[in-house]
Formats: C-alpha cells, structure tokens, sequence
C-alpha cells in the first residue's frame, strides 16, 4: 500500500510541517521504535492543531534517533544551534550548591515570585505519550517511593489524583497543589490518556519544592517561593534532584541531554523564570522585548504561554535550554532581570 503523505491544515506554522518534506517521509514512515512508536503517532498533535508551534512528540527515548532526521532539524531551528550541538552540563560542577547571585529586587517592588523547573522522563519506560496503562502506574509507584525518602528540608507527601473526588481536585488545582488535565495539544498527542490514573504530585511541608508525576513527562521536578531569590530557588532543585537521581535514573544521551516528550525541553529541560510586575514596559513593550532577546529569554503572560498579560505581571524566563550550562541559564536570567528593572525604573 502506497505512503500518503500527511495532510497538514493550509495555515498550520509548525516546524514539523515546514521540515517534513515527502523524501523525510517516505524514509521514516515504515519505521517503528522497538516499543512500537511510529512518526504518524509523533506528529498527531500537529496535524490536529493548525496552530502548533512544534507539532511532535517524542514516544520514547529511541524516538530521537530512529526519527532524527525530523527531530534534528526541529531541534536546530528551535534552539538555534549548530548542527554538531551537545549537552552542556552545569549541574555537576564542584559548588554548584552554592551559587550565590546578588539580590535583585530587595525592596519586593517588581519581582512577586521566583520558579525554577525541570523534566525528566525515567529510563526504560515510554514516554507519555506512548505509555501504557501498567508503566505508567509503575512510573508512578517509582517516583512516589522516591520522594518518600527526601531529606528533612525537602520532605513532604505524595498525593495521588485518583484518590480525590471532582471537588478535591478542584481544590488542589485552586491550591496550586495539583495539575489539570493538559491542553488539546497534549491531548491530541495521547498525553491525556486515562487521567487522572496514575498522576499525582508531591509537594514539600513548606510548598517550596514540587514534583509532578506523568504529566507532559514522568516528573516535573520544581523549586518556588514568593520572592525574587533565584539562586536559593536554584539551589533547592539541585539538592532535590541530587537526592532523586539518587533512586532513580533518567532517559538521558550525551549529545541531545535529558530527553523529554517534546523536543523544546531536551538538552538542560529547564525553564527559570519569575512573575514579574512591569506596568511602564508593558506600555512599551518594544523595549521590553529588546532586552529578552539581548539576555536569552522569552516573555509569556501572567498565566503561562497563550495567555495575557494581567495588572501588568509578566512571565519572563529561560529561552535556551540546549547547549548551555544550568548555571549561565540562571546567571542569564539573573542579568536580564536587573536590567529590565532598571529599565522599569528609569521610565
């Protein structure tokens, strides 16, 4: 039976349909990873999302590299990077713990909140995406052992989503204390699948330290407060992530770095970032703008990506997460957030 090639939507931007040309095609679309996963799986959020960014997923770790004709260029494109790019670790470097950045906005005048993530994906198992019913419970089982045993500063408990009625998840979700079903590109991608089984969070007794378990990716490993201290932010996810890779080992190459469901997030799979209140450079966001892009980062809006920007509170984080060291990621942020509030102030 002869290969159609997909149909993608007239006015669909994707990556994948600007670099998934009929020969791509025509080599990768009989392939199959030894899990089964298959590229007409990988690019179904793409095609059914006319405004999808990315439009693929990865279904396992094999993934990005049965299918790195597609995913390489992708990835170059994304994250702008040479066609010989590799991981650049930074979170094993002698001291990382004790990175200590100057305050950024002592007075609390600009910076409400401080967020720092990364993905991870267990090795072995599939992706989300692909997943099966009885791995994913077993994921889950894995990482809710594994956070049991954090250390005193970190320690907290584990909540499975399964155990809560409609109106205890709506608690937790009004909390912050759990995630809600993904968007319609998660769920095009088979993300969704049998939510809210084997989905769970754990959350430290002080709600300064999360991890989310079977969302886009097996964990979401996250470190928070309400204030603008990044590098104690920062130094609270490597301790967590030092204790979990302790108990549990990660999908991970040496070129490409961690490997996550969507090819954005691979390499460091971290994303730094503050809600920040600027109300004269949300009246000239054009100088706004300038200084991201001169600093590596990306605004988003109050409420995360595809969302506005409320009472002036911007989301502004990490753009690079390939190629470059944790530490430049967070010292990055950090330069770019005092010169946008000098920026601020000097209007």
């Amino acid at each position: 039976m002869p290969l159609v090639f997909p149909k993608f939507h007239p006015d669909a931007r994707s990556l994948v349909k600007q670099y998934l040309t009929p020969a791509v095609y025509k080599l990768l679309a009989p392939l199959k990873t030894q899990t089964g996963f298959t590229l007409a799986t990988a690019i179904q959020s793409g095609l059914k999302n006319p405004d999808s960014h990315i439009g693929i997923y990865a279904g396992d770790a094999p993934s990005y590299f049965l299918f790195a004709p597609i995913f390489d260029p992708i990835i170059h494109a994304y994250h702008a990077v040479d066609k010989t790019f590799e991981y650049r670790p930074g979170l094993d470097q002698t001291g990382l713990d004790q990175i200590r950045l100057a305050p950024l906005d002592p007075d609390k005048a600009f910076i409400l909140s401080s967020r720092i993530r990364v993905a991870r994906n267990l090795s072995g198992f599939c992706f989300p995406c692909h997943i099966s019913s009885r791995d994913r419970a077993r994921v889950a089982s894995l990482v809710s052992d594994a956070a049991e045993t954090m250390p005193r500063e970190l320690a907290g408990n584990y909540l499975s989503f399964k155990d809560l009625s409609p109106s205890q998840m709506q608690d937790c979700l009004t909390r912050k204390q759990a995630f809600p079903k993904g968007d319609r590109f998660q769920d095009a991608a088979g993300i969704n699948r049998e939510f809210p089984d084997s989905r769970g969070t754990f959350t430290s007794r002080d709600k300064r330290f999360m991890i989310w378990v079977n969302e886009e990716d097996h964990l979401r490993i996250i470190s928070m407060e309400a204030s603008a201290d990044i590098s104690g932010v920062f130094n609270r996810l490597c301790r967590g992530l030092d204790h979990l890779s302790t108990r549990l080992e990660f999908a991970f190459d040496k070129r490409y770095g961690f490997l996550t469901s969507c090819p954005t997030n691979i390499g460091t799979a971290m994303r730094a970032g503050v809600h920040i209140r600027l109300r004269k450079l949300e009246k000239n966001q054009a100088r706004l703008k300038t200084l991201v892009d001169k600093y590596h980062l990306q605004i988003r809006g109050t409420g995360g990506e595809k969302t506005s920007v409320e009472k002036g509170v911007f989301d502004i984080s990490n753009k690079q997460r390939l190629g470059i060291p944790e530490t430049r990621i967070i010292q990055n942020l950090h330069s770019g957030l005092a010169a946008i509030i000098e920026a601020e102030k000097s209007l």
